[in-house]
């Protein structure tokens, strides 16, 4: 989840444990989408922006908020409608987040049960 100033405010890696380098590499490709997904939000009228951005057969795919908070998720070729039901789901969970009167927009997602949830939906919905 990156914020309105393009920080990112939770990030979970769903698929376990990894080399450094490729981590960085999927850190890059999903930081460079970001003007694809600037571009293609002033398109839609959905917030499920579907496929924004492609690298070496991973595809990022982005939701975003009415207010600009981008979802991004990489991945190697997911069905959509699950996607799109993850985003709606993660949505929820992003909203009660911050209806707590104790949390700042801007400030990073550090909730471990907000983690679990969001693993949960994962395996669920993209697994």
């Amino acid at each position: 989840i990156v914020g309105q100033e393009d920080h990112p405010i939770y990030e979970v890696d769903l698929t376990g444990p990894k080399e450094q380098q490729t981590q960085y590499l999927h850190q890059f490709v999903l930081h460079s989408s970001l003007d694809a997904v600037d571009e293609q939000m002033w398109m839609s009228k959905e917030p499920h922006l579907k496929v924004v951005d492609r690298f070496n057969g991973l595809n990022v795919t982005a939701f975003v908020t009415a207010g600009n908070t981008r979802f991004l998720l990489l991945h190697d070729g997911r069905s959509d409608e699950s996607i799109r039901s993850f985003f709606t789901e993660v949505y929820e969970l992003y909203l009660r987040v911050l209806l707590n009167p104790f949390h700042a927009p801007t400030t990073r997602i550090m909730s471990r049960e907000f983690d679990r949830k969001v693993k949960l939906l994962a395996k669920r919905l993209l697994g």
